[in-house]
């Protein structure tokens, strides 16, 4: 497991240097190079991953295999969205949030008991839950950066960092409204199949999650059914995509915190 963590680390890292190097020069970033860094960081993380999650006493979910998981699937999100946009320059940001994770996942500790005895239904849940959370965490994260690059076209700023080291905003708004329509059915899968499989909220400390992540749902499901009636996008896209991911954030993470290292 250890050379599986350094290999994963040595990927990371050195994708991150070298997208640092490919936008500090303003040199073409090469695809091939990129995705292969990716994926075996992708395959090394797996590894590592695994056996701290599907223990021979069930399922670990603690906080620190959920935000390694996370990451994970951030990264893989990311991989499969490059293959068709051109946004391999936001990897200067994947690639370290998934160092991050692995490294967290690897050192980090905290008590949990283990799901066992679980149905393939709420299995199934769980990973949904975590798959859709990563996919709106990046939609938030390119939130953010649409509203840098609008706000340095808005204001006519001479050096123009956002603008200049990103893809296109055309391509970001794209990429942002691809990001949230993912998310949104991957969340709907998944709050769907916690309301079958999920028989006492109060009892599993889980309703005031289960409450944020509805509110968020309905957000991000007014936000495309407002892009696809309205034409919404800009900054009025970039601000409902961060408050929603907010609200998915306070009941995701939060409760896990709380619960695992609070209470």
């Amino acid at each position: 497991m250890l050379f599986a963590y350094v290999i994963a680390s040595i990927a990371y890292v050195a994708l991150s240097i070298y997208l640092c190097w490919a936008l500090l020069g303003q040199r073409p970033i090469g695809k091939n190079i990129s995705l292969a860094l990716l994926f075996i960081g992708m395959v090394a993380h797996s590894t590592v991953l695994i056996p701290q999650i599907i223990t021979l006493h069930g399922l670990n979910f603690n906080v620190f295999n959920t935000l390694s998981l996370t990451s994970l699937f951030f990264l893989l999100f990311y991989f499969l969205f490059c293959l068709y946009r051109p946004i391999l320059s936001l990897g200067i940001l994947a690639a370290p949030t998934a160092f991050i994770g692995l490294s967290a996942g690897y050192f980090g500790r905290a008590p949990y008991q283990p799901l066992s005895n679980m149905s393939t239904g709420l299995e199934i849940h769980i990973l949904l839950s975590i798959a859709a959370y990563c996919v709106l965490f990046m939609a938030a994260l390119q939130a953010v950066f649409l509203r840098l690059q609008i706000r340095e076209l808005k204001h006519r700023t001479i050096h123009r960092i956002w603008v200049d080291k990103l893809p296109p905003l055309q391509s970001m708004e794209s990429l942002l409204f691809d990001m949230i329509l993912v998310g949104f059915v991957i969340l709907s899968v998944a709050l769907g199949l916690g309301f079958v499989y999920v028989h006492d909220l109060m009892a599993q400390h889980i309703a005031h999650k289960t409450v944020f992540s509805v509110l968020s749902w309905l957000l991000f499901g007014g936000l495309l059914i407002g892009h696809w009636r309205s034409g919404w996008r800009g900054k009025r896209a970039a601000n409902t995509t961060i408050y929603a991911f907010i609200l998915l954030a306070i009941g995701f993470i939060g409760s896990k915190v709380v619960l695992e290292l609070m209470l």
